[in-house]
Order: C-alpha cells, then sequence, then structure tokens
C-alpha cells in the first residue's frame, strides 16, 4: 500500500511538471507574438490621438489589450491558482469615441496593462519558457550521452557543447548525462513553481496599487456616508409629511367626530356638516398617505418591477416622450429603487430645467450592467455640479457602484447615461 501511495505520488507529480513545461511552452510561444503585437498598435494608436485619427482606432486596440489580459487573468486563476484583480473603470455603452478615448487614457489600468505588456514581452517570456526549457533541455543531453555526441562533434568538427560540458569522449558525454540529470531534478522539483513564478509576476504588473485600492476604499466609504445621510434625511422629511400632514388630519378629523357626537342629537344639521368635513379630511389623508408611500417604494416597483415604473412616470409627463424597455429579469429591489429613484430625479429636471420639447427613455442590461439613458431635445447646459439634482443622482448611483454621465452641450441635446452593475433573476 504504501509503494503504491508513492507511485501514484510520483506519477501526479511527474503529470504536473509535464503539465507545467507544456502550459509554459504554449503561453511563451503564443503570448510573445500577440504582446509586441498589441503594444505596437496601442503606441500607434495613442500617438495618433492628437492628430484625430487615434480617437477613432484606440477605443478598440485597448479594449483588444484588455481582452488579452483577462485572458492572461483567467490561465493565471486556472492554471495555477493566482487571482489577478479586474480593475477597470466603467465607460458608458452609448460614449462616444472621444469620450471613450478619454475615459480609457484616464484609467490607470490602462497604463498598467501597457507596462505589463513590455514585461511579458521580455521576462514574462524568459519565466514562461523556463519550465519547459529545464523538461526538455535534459533529454537532449541524455541523447548526447547514448551516443550522439559521435555524430555532432563530427558536424562540428570539435567538441559538442552540451551546457557547459564541451562532449568530445565517453567521459565527457558521461559528464553532460550527469548534468542532465541535475537539471532533471531541478524541473521536477521547481517547474510547477516556475509557472506559478511566471502568473505571480502578471499579477505583480498587472494588480492595482495600495493607492489605488486605498482611493477605492475611501470612495466607498464617502457614498456609503452619503447613503446614510440621504437614508436619515428621508426619514426625517417622512416624519415631518406625517407629522404636519396625515397626522394632523386626523388628529382633526378625531375632533369633529368627538363634537359631531356632543352635537348628535341637539343639532343634527350641524352635527351632518361635521361628518362630512370628517369624510374629506380622511378622504385627504389617505391620499396623503398614498403619495407618502409612493414616495418611498412606488407600489407599481414593488408589484411589476423597473420597466413597469419607469413606463408609470413617463406617463405623468407632461410632455411627449418614448421609453424603450429591454429587462429580461428584475433586479434586486434596492438597485430598482435607485434607478427608480434616479430616472425620476433625472426627468423632473428635463420637465423643469431644459426647455426640452420631448424626452427619450431606453432602460436595458447587458454585460452585468444596469443601463439607462434619459435623452431631451433642451437647450443642454446641465452639469453635475454641488447642490445640483443631478449630483444627488451621482451620490446614490455611487452607493451601488454606479456611473453618472452626462453630456449636454450648449444649445442640447441632453444626454444621461447611468450604470449600475447588477445581476438580473
Amino acid at each position: 500500500m504504501n509503494n503504491n501511495t508513492k507511485y501514484d505520488g510520483l506519477r501526479t507529480r511527474t503529470r504536473d511538471v509535464l503539465l507545467a513545461a507544456g502550459r509554459g511552452f504554449v503561453l511563451a510561444v503564443v503570448s510573445l507574438p500577440l504582446a509586441v503585437l498589441c503594444f505596437t498598435l496601442a503606441a500607434v494608436s495613442i500617438a495618433l490621438v492628437p492628430a484625430g485619427l487615434g480617437i477613432f482606432t484606440t477605443p478598440p486596440v485597448l479594449a483588444g489589450v484588455r481582452t488579452f489580459a483577462n485572458w492572461r487573468r483567467v490561465l493565471a486563476a486556472e492554471w495555477s491558482g493566482v487571482r489577478i484583480p479586474v480593475a477597470y473603470r466603467p465607460i458608458p455603452e452609448d460614449a462616444n469615441p472621444w469620450t471613450r478615448t478619454v475615459l480609457m487614457l484616464a484609467d490607470p489600468a490602462t497604463w498598467r496593462d501597457l507596462r505589463w505588456l513590455l514585461v511579458d514581452m521580455t521576462a514574462g517570456f524568459v519565466t514562461a519558457l523556463l519550465p519547459a526549457v529545464l523538461v526538455f533541455y535534459p533529454l537532449e543531453g541524455f541523447a548526447v550521452a547514448a551516443g550522439l555526441w559521435h555524430v555532432l562533434s563530427d558536424a562540428e568538427g570539435g567538441p559538442y557543447w552540451y551546457a557547459f560540458v564541451p562532449v568530445d569522449s565517453r567521459a565527457t558525454a558521461f559528464a553532460a548525462a550527469a548534468v542532465a540529470a541535475v537539471l532533471l531534478l531541478v524541473a521536477h522539483r521547481f517547474t510547477p513553481a516556475m509557472l506559478t513564478a511566471h502568473f505571480r509576476l502578471t499579477r505583480a504588473v498587472l494588480a492595482p496599487s495600495q493607492a489605488e485600492l486605498a482611493e477605492r476604499v475611501r470612495v466607498l466609504t464617502e457614498t456609503r456616508r452619503d447613503a446614510v445621510d440621504t437614508s436619515a434625511a428621508e426619514l426625517r422629511r417622512i416624519e415631518r409629511d406625517l407629522h404636519d400632514g396625515a397626522q394632523a388630519r386626523l388628529v382633526a378629523m378625531g375632533m369633529d367626530l368627538g363634537t359631531v357626537e356632543a352635537l348628535l342629537e341637539r343639532d343634527p344639521a350641524r352635527a351632518r356638516k361635521l361628518l362630512a368635513q370628517a369624510r374629506q379630511n380622511s378622504a385627504e389623508a389617505l391620499e396623503e398617505l398614498r403619495g407618502l408611500v409612493r414616495g418611498i417604494h412606488p407600489p407599481v416597483l414593488a408589484e411589476r418591477g423597473l420597466g413597469d415604473a419607469v413606463r408609470a412616470l413617463a406617463l405623468r409627463l407632461p410632455l411627449p416622450n418614448e421609453v424603450s424597455v429591454e429587462l429580461p429579469g428584475r433586479a434586486d429591489a434596492p438597485v430598482e429603487s435607485a434607478a427608480y429613484f434616479a430616472v425620476s430625479e433625472v426627468l423632473t429636471n428635463a420637465v423643469k430645467h431644459s426647455g426640452a420639447e420631448r424626452v427619450w427613455v431606453d432602460v436595458h442590461h447587458t454585460d452585468g450592467m444596469l443601463r439607462v439613458t434619459v435623452t431631451d431635445n433642451g437647450k443642454g447646459g446641465a452639469v453635475i455640479g454641488a447642490g445640483s439634482g443631478l449630483a444627488g443622482v451621482e451620490r446614490r448611483l455611487g452607493t451601488f457602484d454606479g456611473v453618472l454621465a452626462v453630456s449636454s452641450p450648449a444649445g442640447g441635446p441632453t444626454l444621461v447615461s447611468m450604470e449600475i452593475p447588477c445581476a438580473l433573476s
């Protein structure tokens, strides 16, 4: 049993060594030309940005670089268990080429990818090829020791060098075999670790820095604090509306009913009048409560989802509008709520400030992103600034790692894009 266990362990180790060598060889052969091609295209494309041509070529080229880098991330996780985080900043799907180019070049992850290409075609190539060399180079040494040295030395007209051993006799052939055996032992011991070292080198270049992670934590902390502040303000608003509205009407209705009870036998006409007033107060209180509930979480949103809730919003607009919804499922309730109130705020701004004659709303989900676009043909000039409604929308979306982009040149049109990473059920 013990011998069988040792045999199984040796067989498993040999398989791992050969697998690591083969993977390293394939990685080196495939990656070197791809890395050179990607870096060359990226460098030329970025250099052409000032001339204008690069505005159109840079986004697809850098997207290809990101695909190549992500492929390496997948291999690192599957082949060596090395996890390399993805830290690309989201880009609105409907962004124009200029915006897409600027956002990609402003992303630190883009420049990490380019540095990685340089490393991958040099040190990365060596570390990927080394496992294969350690496994297969000893085979040449054994072949030389077995008698191939006669042929090779005759062809070269002198000794054949294997590593640092000049082979021109039986004794030197044995020395070459000894070197090959040592190399094979080293390969058996270290080959899988060398492939892992290649992927760790990749992670060291591609992974975000501590400064970026700290900035990410800072942004998340701010968005979470904004969410808490917003929730507290919302609770205070609900409390104020209840106190000043529905509660006051219900108190008045109770007092009227008390008066009715006292006047019922003495003055029936006045009692009937107070009953009518109490009924009116109850109807108004009920309407205020319904409005308050809609402000917290609209029933149509809870019952029928974001698409129908946005359509209901559009029906109440005083402007002609078009709504397009493509949602194969529903997002989590907090995400739907954030998207709904963000759309509501943007539509309110369009009605109040844009002077638009028509509004278009598009809601869809692709590539793990809920994307909402609101467009109006108004006068433009919308900006995300402190105290503006759009700043509040940005904070609301930021709670869910969402982004807000606004394109609103003077004279219009205004395009507001919102993206929230989420899955649909």
